[in-house]
């Protein structure tokens, strides 16, 4: 074995933190590409994970041991255990995402409780703790766009605030563009006009949580005149479905129906 304790530099230090562990060597060019990436991540996520580089040259007995085939080769430990791995220089937006994935995090049990207790009726204590814990925790994007997404409808102005830092090319970001949509619904100046009064009562029954009448509302105003005011009944319509996902009963009724009124 080279001069690393693997042990001690991986396996005991993942009972603290986990450990991201870099199989490199010098003559590897993709190694040479994915090692700055890596440990800029590494000095920016200081607090979350710790990188390890290892020689596959120097500590083969290690590399033999964890059965590296290829390099570069990336793999986590936490608690003396891989829980993750990849090959291959992968671009930083991917890695990041790699990380966001499998790196441990009890928060996101925590997130997981907070999301099937809203699957329910809208139940406002449960709500008024997940914003809370969004706004604790702004690293978590997906807790801010779920919070936001039920909070647009009684405070688009709150909503809008959640979902502020997620920006083009973020996981989450058509979810935040959604948010961002249906608090411009929310707040748009009405006038009198056909298109606008379905629109006004499709917001009437949004704050009132039905959900139903509003779609309705919004298939008839897109019917009315799809262009109206920038195209706001299409466009609200559209994040309200996706808002909803794809097996919530209201978008397997009445999508086709709003698709319909498209053409």
């Amino acid at each position: 074995m080279g001069n690393m304790d693997f042990n001690k530099a991986v396996i005991e230090k993942s009972f603290d933190k986990p450990v991201v562990v870099d199989f490199w060597a010098p003559w590897c060019g993709p190694c040479r590409v994915l090692g700055p990436i890596i440990e800029q991540l590494a000095d920016e996520q200081s607090e979350r994970w710790t990188l390890v580089k290892l020689n596959t040259e120097e500590e083969y007995e290690v590399a033999e041991q964890y059965r590296i085939r290829s390099i570069p080769t990336v793999k986590m430990f936490h608690r003396g255990e891989v829980i993750a791995e990849f090959s291959g220089a992968l671009p930083r937006k991917q890695i990041e995402i790699w990380l966001d994935e499998q790196l441990p995090d009890e928060r996101k049990g925590a997130f997981e409780e907070f999301r099937k207790a809203l699957e329910g009726d809208l139940d406002e204590k449960t709500l008024e703790r997940l914003i809370d814990f969004a706004e604790a925790n702004p690293d978590m994007k997906e807790a801010a766009v779920t919070a936001a997404q039920r909070l647009v409808f009684s405070d688009p102005e709150r909503a809008q605030s959640l979902v502020a830092d997620i920006h083009l090319g973020d996981k989450f970001y058509d979810g935040a563009e959604d948010v961002r949509q249906l608090a411009e619904f929310m707040t748009f100046e009405a006038e009198d006009h056909p298109a606008g009064r379905a629109l006004e009562a499709a917001r009437e029954a949004l704050k009132k949580q039905d959900l139903e009448t509003a779609a309705q509302k919004l298939i008839e105003a897109t019917s009315i005149d799809k262009t109206y005011r920038n195209e706001l009944p299409r466009k609200t319509a559209i994040a309200f479905f996706r808002s909803l996902g794809d097996k919530h009963p209201l978008t397997k009724n009445y999508r086709w129906k709003f698709d319909m009124a498209l053409y």
